[in-house]
């Protein structure tokens, strides 16, 4: 039986798509429980992973995953179906890429902010791409300037697109380059609509946003690893619902907000929470407005493990 090493393109849950160094794809599943990392997730395997697996047919490409190499990072969010788990979103990335939208469907700063916790956690940097600018009023530009000001100054690079107007093509392209990017956001924001306009071929599909809610329709089933460039590859994963925080414990929270981070040592207290105790560093620069109050109120509401579909 012969062995081979390749990356995970496109996970199906059961079965997934392996391509070799040399350009080979191979379908291969896990053969029984597989159980590694300690890490209690709902799929062992994500689009990114680097695995082992024994070709057991030629004939028809498919094999068995037989090891998963040591991960550099991955992206995981809490499982919506089991709490004590996580869900792997993707993992071997350059950077992430989170699409949002100021409406059609709204994301929420909570969302965002929770999203670009998970890329400190692992120190990946992190991009806003703020899409549909096409269809935005003048307070919307407004609010996406705050916005900008807000992240930009974190050091989160923060681009606007429009589709339609094939705005922010070249930025995009730039920021990509020679890249494994992680491609996320609520269903809707237009992840698809962005691939197609940069690499029309790709051809996926889009749907339009449910009028009744004005909510994302499901457009991508399954992560999949696409190659856009040389040595430029995206991965477009299912749209995003919920985003709760996987792995971080209270008490080191703090550190994967930049503006709190800076302040490490400050506060009087060793173990200060942030909340009512006194003579703390990151409240002073909160009531002196050195902290934005929306990332502060996102930050309470990862402590107290509120949902964030609001």
């Amino acid at each position: 039986m012969a062995k081979c090493t390749g990356i995970v393109t496109k996970s199906t849950g059961s079965w997934y798509e392996v391509r070799t160094a040399e350009g080979l794809v191979y379908s291969a599943r896990l053969r029984g429980k597989f159980k590694k990392y300690d890490l209690k997730v709902t799929n062992p395997i994500a689009v990114g992973d680097v695995v082992d697996i024994d070709i057991s047919s030629p004939e028809t490409d498919t094999g068995i995953i037989t090891d998963i190499h040591a991960r550099k990072n991955y992206i995981i969010r809490k499982s919506v179906h089991k709490s004590s788990y996580g869900h792997l979103i993707a993992a071997n990335i350059d950077q992430s890429a989170l699409v949002v939208t100021l409406a059609w469907p709204r994301t929420s700063l909570g969302f965002i902010d929770r999203f670009l916790v998970s890329c400190e956690a692992f120190r990946i940097p992190a991009v806003l791409i703020f899409n549909k600018y096409d269809l935005y009023d003048e307070q919307m530009k407004l609010e996406i300037a705050h916005l900008r000001n807000i992240y930009e100054s974190l050091g989160y690079r923060c681009i606007e697109t429009s589709v339609t107007e094939k705005q922010g093509l070249e930025a995009l392209k730039e920021i990509l380059n020679k890249r494994i990017t992680l491609l996320s956001g609520h269903s809707g924001v237009g992840k698809s609509s962005i691939l197609n306009m940069l690499v029309p071929e790709l051809n996926l599909r889009v749907a339009d946003i449910s009028g009744f809610a004005e909510k994302g329709v499901h457009t991508t089933t399954f992560a999949e690893m696409y190659s856009i460039g040389p040595d430029t590859f995206v991965i477009d994963t299912p749209g995003i619902k919920e985003l709760g925080i996987f792995e971080i414990g209270e008490e080191e929270l703090s550190h994967y907000f930049p503006e709190m981070r800076a302040l490490l040592g400050q506060c009087k207290y060793h173990n200060c929470r942030h909340i009512n105790e006194p003579a703390c560093a990151v409240k002073e620069k909160l009531q002196n407005q050195q902290i934005a109050e929306s990332r502060y109120m996102s930050y309470l509401s990862m402590i107290e493990n509120e949902d964030n579909r609001k």
